[in-house]
């Protein structure tokens, strides 16, 4: 395919053609409304010449007879113009006047009509085009006003080379315009081709690129970034779940068997034996428990739990976490505090909520007991509450906290910092309740809380039929 056909072929062109024919069209009928109206003004003003000429002449008859009449006549013929007079007898002899010729029978017509004539002064002329009045006069004479149409046909002449010109300068400037539009999508266009092609071939790093004039392609180009950022986060999650697989279950895989061998080689007693399986039970329960939450994050991460999504009460959906949690932080001797104001509608999942709640609860409650026997304990904190748009649910803990070089990263799956790994675990709670937050349009932010870490839940607020954005949500 030629270059040329490739560019007749773009939807930017097509459309610049159609806008071109649609601007065409409108031309042409404002410009001929136009001619229309001129010629029914000119024909209107030829009308009224003649009547009045016509009236003023019958008066100059009745007055002074058809001597007078003839003298005027003359005398108005003689003056140079569109203007056209004939005196007449009843047999249609000339007495008076510039016209020359007429054809037969129109002297004999009363009434106003358009007629073929030629001037006494240029007879041999050809004929030009008039409209006359035919009047009778008193004593069977015959007097003829009217008014050449070369001004008329000039008229035509001049609103007919008018409607060339609008077309060859329509045509001219809609073809070049829709050429330099055409030309300026299609680069952009082909931009974008090459940059899938790069792309495909397995460089997810390649972006589209981005002109910075927030038109359509440029909001195209943003979400196609925006996605491939996405797919490229998730393939690096894959990649990365894979080799932490790899790593993290290898031991625990490792262990079972040693266990195995150990109980087949030197357990003497059932009771031996017995203990081995348990232990290799537990192991395996741990191992079904890790694979649960990789499977939930990846269902979450996936959108495959929207269909689960309903309206609910996140206050009523905190509380019930938090008593669960009240008497697990009693029997670790931690104070626990719960400050959860009411009416917190959203839109998700009650139960993914209360899951990521919890995560978060079982972490703050591991670094707020007490290490060490007759060492202080830490108290946990949480809390809901409405911030502009959103809701707010925050857990915090007065441990040793995370550096915030390192929060971005312990949020990625079996990820633990070398200060959590002497307590149990497996690094998936926080990326599980990310995962949460991002299925319900929120985020995780962990922050410091002077010692200890804050993790701040944050969901949009799921607004009522009647009740107005507040400023900051309505500007989004």
């Amino acid at each position: 395919m030629s270059a040329l056909g490739a560019l007749f072929r773009t939807t930017a062109f097509k459309l610049s053609f159609a806008y071109l024919l649609v601007f065409a069209l409108f031309a042409f009928a404002a410009l001929g409304y136009v001619a229309w109206n001129a010629q029914r003004l000119l024909s209107d003003q030829f009308t009224s010449t003649i009547d009045a000429e016509i009236n003023g002449l019958s008066e100059q008859y009745r007055i002074g007879g058809l001597r007078r009449l003839v003298n005027i006549v003359e005398r108005r013929s003689r003056v140079p113009g569109a203007s056209l007079y004939l005196v007449t007898t009843n047999a249609g002899e000339k007495i008076a006047g510039n016209v020359g010729a007429l054809p037969p029978g129109v002297i004999d017509r009363p009434g106003q009509f358009e007629t073929d004539y030629a001037r006494t002064e240029d007879a041999d002329a050809p004929p030009s085009h008039a409209l006359v009045r035919i009047y009778l006069l008193p004593g069977g004479f015959r007097l003829l006003v009217g008014r050449d149409m070369d001004e008329s046909a000039r008229l035509r002449e001049v609103i007919r080379r008018a409607f060339g010109y609008s077309l060859l300068f329509i045509g001219i400037l809609g073809c070049g315009g829709a050429w330099f539009i055409t030309r300026r999508v299609l680069k952009r266009i082909d931009d974008m081709t090459e940059t899938t092609r790069v792309i495909m071939a397995g460089d997810l790093g390649g972006r589209l690129k981005v002109a910075g004039t927030g038109d359509e392609l440029d909001r195209l180009a943003h979400n196609l970034n925006n996605m491939l950022e996405r797919i490229d986060e998730l393939m690096h999650g894959m990649r990365e779940v894979s080799d932490n697989i790899a790593h993290d279950l290898k031991t625990p895989l490792t262990r079972m068997r040693n266990r195995a061998d150990e109980a087949l080689r030197l357990a003497g007693t059932p009771e031996e034996l017995r203990a081995a399986l348990e232990a290799n039970i537990e192991e395996s329960d741990n191992l079904i428990r890790i694979f649960n939450a990789l499977l939930m994050i990846a269902r979450l991460e996936a959108g495959n739990a929207r269909e689960e999504l309903s309206d609910f009460d996140a206050a009523e959906a905190v509380r019930d976490v938090a008593e669960l949690y009240e008497a697990l932080a009693e029997e670790a001797g931690v104070p626990f505090e719960v400050a959860v104001e009411d009416d917190l509608p959203v839109h998700g999942s009650r139960e993914l909520l209360g899951q990521a709640v919890a995560n978060l609860l079982d972490n703050a409650l591991k670094y707020g007991a007490p290490t060490e026997a007759g060492a202080p304990a830490r108290p946990v904190a949480v809390t809901a509450r409405r911030v502009g748009p959103s809701v707010e649910v925050v857990v915090a803990d007065r441990g040793p906290g995370i550096p915030e070089a390192e929060r971005a990263h312990v949020l990625e799956r079996f990820v633990r910092l070398e200060t959590a790994r002497s307590r149990p675990g497996f690094g998936l709670g926080l990326s599980l309740a990310t995962a949460v937050a991002r299925l319900h349009g929120g985020a995780l932010r962990l922050e410091d809380n002077g010692p200890g870490l804050r993790a701040v839940l944050v969901l949009p607020l799921r607004q009522t039929a009647g009740t107005p954005l507040p400023p900051s949500a309505a500007g989004a």
